[in-house]
């Protein structure tokens, strides 16, 4: 694989060479289909996003499920893509889709490497926030996603999410 980014078909096939599960490989074109959409929503309202690594990523940011079904799965998803040359942009979005971000605190408390797992750009944002709303390949309510991880005692993670989504609604032109 070169520093170019997977089409559709590659990545798909990516996700199958890696032995990820069948449910997982349907959660991952269902979050590229939904994040492919709100990225040209965003780029009809003139904000700059590539689409393409929108798809790419999406498609892609479940990867590590292939071999871990913790948290960890980013980082793993991650150490597979720099193994097989997919550019640093994808790299950082499959690193940092999880649970809208991971702070540096609760990075060091799970032990994964000092570095930044928070959505950063507007590409990276928009994958994380189409996994939460994608489950059992069906949107569901942003509030949904929200009321698990309170009930899982992560309200830091609720709120996370809950920005997350007003920052993409706003700029999507609605109303959150």
């Amino acid at each position: 694989m070169s520093s170019r980014l997977p089409n559709r078909e590659q990545a798909i096939e990516l996700l199958r060479k890696n032995n990820c599960p069948p449910q997982v490989i349907s959660h991952c074109i269902a979050v590229a289909d939904l994040a492919l959409e709100t990225a040209v929503k965003l780029e009809k309202k003139g904000l700059k996003i590539n689409v393409e690594l929108v798809e790419a990523g999406a498609l892609l940011h479940d990867l590590g499920r292939s071999k871990n079904h913790t948290v960890n799965h980013a980082i793993i998803g991650a150490q597979i893509a720099q193994s097989i040359g997919l550019p640093d942009s994808m790299i950082k979005i499959i690193k940092r889709h999880v649970g809208a971000g991971i702070t540096e605190k609760e990075a060091q408390l799970i032990g994964w490497p000092k570095d930044i797992y928070s959505p950063q750009t507007l590409e990276e944002k928009v994958v994380s926030y189409a996994d939460k709303l994608i489950d059992q390949g069906k949107i569901v309510p942003i509030e949904t996603e929200i009321s698990r991880l309170q009930k899982e005692n992560k309200c830091e993670a609720a709120e996370r999410v809950r920005r997350l989504h007003v920052e993409i609604t706003c700029l999507l032109g609605n109303k959150p």
